[in-house]
C-alpha cells in the first residue's frame, strides 16, 4: 500500500511538472533542475508517510480496525484508491489513541461471569412445592372422627391438611464433571406427625420433625461409579413412598405404616451393569435420627431390572430396635442439652430385628400396570447364645397387590388389594389378620392438579376399629374420601 501511494504521488508530481514545462518557454533552462529538487523534496514526504503509517497500523490492529483497505471497504467505497486509503487513515488517528474498551469493561465481564454461574447452578437445581389435602367420611362414625391404623388419612368427616411439601434438590452431574450434590424436603401438616411422631422411636422427634429428608450426596469414580449419600432419606423398604402423586391410591396401605420411614446414616448403590445395582446402609435404626442403642443397623440388597418392562427390588435388614436407655427428668449437677437427659438400662434387650422385603413393578402395556409385595418382618425381645434361651419372637407377614389402568391421559383406574398377619401385635398392638381392599379414581385436571375419588374396606378376624360407640370395637371399616394433589416445579418424575 505505502509503495502505491509513492508511486501516485511521484506521478501527481510528474504532470504538474509538465504542465509548468509548457506554461513558460523561457523557464524551461531551469526545468531540470526544479524538476530534480520537486522529486527530492516529494521524495522526503513519501518517507513521512512511510513513517505515519507504520506508527498508524499497530494502533489499528489493537483497534481492531484492520487493514486500511479493509476499512475502506467496510465504509462503503466501492473501491480503495489511495486518496481513499490516506483520508480512511486520517479518519482513524483519534480513534486509535482511545481505549479498545469502555472503562469498566473487565469488571462487567467479570459480574456477568459471575451471574452466569449462578444462572447455571439454579437451573441445575430444582425447587419443588406440593400441597395434598383431602376430605374423608368413615361410615363407622367413629368416636372421636379417628381413623384407626391409617397412615396419613388420619381423620373422618374434616377438611384436612394431609401434607405441605418443599423439596430442593442439586444432584450430581458426572457428565457436567460435578460428583457431588444434595437434597433437602421439609414436610408439614398430618402426614409429618405420622412419620416422625413416635418417642419410643425417637427421643427428640421434635428436632428433626419437619425434615423428612436432608442428604448429600457424591459419586466415586470406581468402575460405574459409586453413588454414596450421607444424612437422613425416606426409607425405600416397601413399594410405596411419601408422596401421593407418585402413588397408585390416595390412601398407604397396612405395610406403608408398619415398615420404616426413614433412616439416618450412610448408604450406597453399587451399579454392577445397566440392570443390576447392589445396595449396602449401615444406619442408627429404623425411624432414628438419634440412636436408641449403639447398634447399627445395616439393609443389603439389590434392584434389578430382568426386562425392559419389570423393575425388582430385593431387600435385607438387621437392626436391634431395642433402647439401652430411658428418659430422665434430671442428669445431675452438669447442664446438658434439653432432652438428653437418660438413665441407663441395664440390661438392656438385646434381641434383633429381621425384615425381608421384597416388590416388583411390571409396565404389561402402556396402560396397564402391575406391582406386587411381599414382607416377613421378625423380632425378639431377648436373645441368648443358650439354645431355647431366647424370647419367643413376634413377626409380621403379608403382601399386597396393585392394579392400575390408564383409561385416557387424565384418567386412571387403581386397586390393590392386602394381608397382614400380626403375630404378637406388633403393628396392630394384638394378634390379628388384616385385609384391605381399595379402589381409587384419578382425574387429572391439569398438570400439577390431581383430584382422587377412594372407596376403601379395611376388615380383621377381630373386633379392631372404632365405632360410634365409646369401648365398643368393630372387625371393619369403610370409608370414602376425595384427595386434591397439586404440585408445582422442576423436577420430573417421582420425588
Amino acid at each position: 500500500m505505502r509503495s502505491h501511494l509513492a508511486y501516485a504521488l511521484i506521478v501527481f508530481s510528474c504532470l504538474s511538472c509538465g504542465q509548468a514545462q509548457q506554461g513558460s518557454s523561457a523557464a524551461q533552462a531551469d526545468s531540470a533542475e526544479d524538476l530534480r529538487l520537486r522529486v527530492e523534496h516529494l521524495e522526503a514526504e513519501v518517507n513521512e508517510l512511510k513513517q505515519l503509517v507504520k506508527q498508524l497500523e499497530p494502533s489499528t490492529v489493537a483497534a481492531g480496525a484492520g487493514s486500511v483497505s479493509a476499512r475502506v471497504a467496510t465504509s462503503g467505497s466501492t473501491r480503495a484508491t489511495p486518496a481513499n486509503a490516506i483520508a480512511a487513515d486520517a479518519a482513524t488517528v483519534p480513534v486509535s489513541n482511545a481505549p479498545t474498551q469502555p472503562a469498566g469493561a473487565s469488571t462487567v465481564s467479570s459480574v456477568s461471569s459471575e451471574d452466569r454461574s449462578s444462572l447455571d447452578f439454579l437451573r441445575q437445581t430444582t425447587i419443588n412445592l406440593g400441597l395434598d389435602t383431602y376430605y374423608e367420611y368413615n361410615f363407622n362414625s367413629p368416636v372421636g372422627r379417628v381413623n384407626l391404623l391409617r397412615a396419613y388419612d388420619v381423620l373422618s368427616n374434616e377438611f384436612s391438611l394431609n401434607q405441605a411439601s418443599l423439596v430442593v434438590e442439586h444432584p450430581p452431574d458426572v457428565s457436567a464433571g460435578r460428583r457431588w450434590g444434595g437434597r433437602l424436603d421439609l414436610q408439614f401438616g398430618q402426614a409429618t406427625d405420622t412419620l416422625q411422631g413416635n418417642p419410643n422411636n425417637e427421643p427428640r422427634p421434635d428436632i428433626y420433625r419437619n425434615i423428612f429428608q436432608a442428604y448429600g450426596t457424591y459419586v466415586i469414580p470406581v468402575g460405574k461409579g459409586i453413588n454414596v449419600d450421607f444424612g437422613k432419606w425416606s426409607s425405600s423398604l416397601g413399594i410405596e413412598g411419601n408422596y401421593t402423586k407418585d402413588q397408585m391410591n390416595y390412601s398407604r396401605a397396612f405395610w406403608f405404616n408398619f415398615l420404616p420411614f426413614y433412616h439416618m446414616g450412610v448408604r450406597a448403590s453399587i451399579p454392577v451393569n445397566d440392570r443390576f445395582s447392589v445396595n449396602y446402609w449401615i444406619v442408627n435404626g429404623t425411624n432414628q435420627v438419634e440412636a436408641t442403642n449403639a447398634f447399627k443397623d445395616e439393609l443389603f440388597g439389590f434392584t434389578a431390572k430382568p426386562a425392559k418392562s419389570v423393575n425388582w427390588t430385593l431387600n435385607y435388614y438387621l437392626g436391634q430396635e431395642h433402647p439401652d436407655r430411658a428418659p430422665a427428668m434430671t442428669c445431675g449437677p452438669v447442664p446438658v442439652q434439653p432432652g438428653l437427659c437418660f438413665t441407663a438400662i441395664r440390661p438392656a434387650p438385646n434381641g434383633l430385628t429381621h425384615i425381608f422385603d421384597s416388590y416388583a413393578t411390571w409396565q404389561a402395556t402402556p396402560k396397564l400396570t402391575f406391582a406386587i409385595e411381599g414382607d416377613y418382618f421378625i423380632q425378639r425381645l431377648w436373645r441368648s447364645a443358650a439354645p431355647g434361651e431366647s424370647s419367643a419372637p413376634s413377626h409380621v407377614d403379608g403382601g399386597a397387590a396393585y392394579i392400575q389402568y390408564q383409561l385416557t391421559p387424565k384418567m386412571a383406574l387403581a386397586t390393590r388389594a392386602e394381608y397382614m398377619s400380626d403375630r404378637g401385635g406388633l403393628f396392630s398392638g394384638i394378634t390379628q389378620a388384616l385385609k384391605e381392599n381399595t379402589v381409587t379414581f384419578d382425574y387429572k385436571l391439569a398438570d400439577g392438579f390431581l383430584m382422587r375419588y377412594e372407596w376403601r374396606r379395611d376388615f380383621s378376624n377381630q373386633p379392631t376399629f372404632l365405632s360410634d360407640v365409646q369401648g365398643v370395637f368393630r372387625k371393619d371399616q369403610t370409608t370414602a374420601t376425595v384427595g386434591l394433589v397439586w404440585w408445582w416445579g422442576q423436577k420430573q418424575g417421582s420425588w
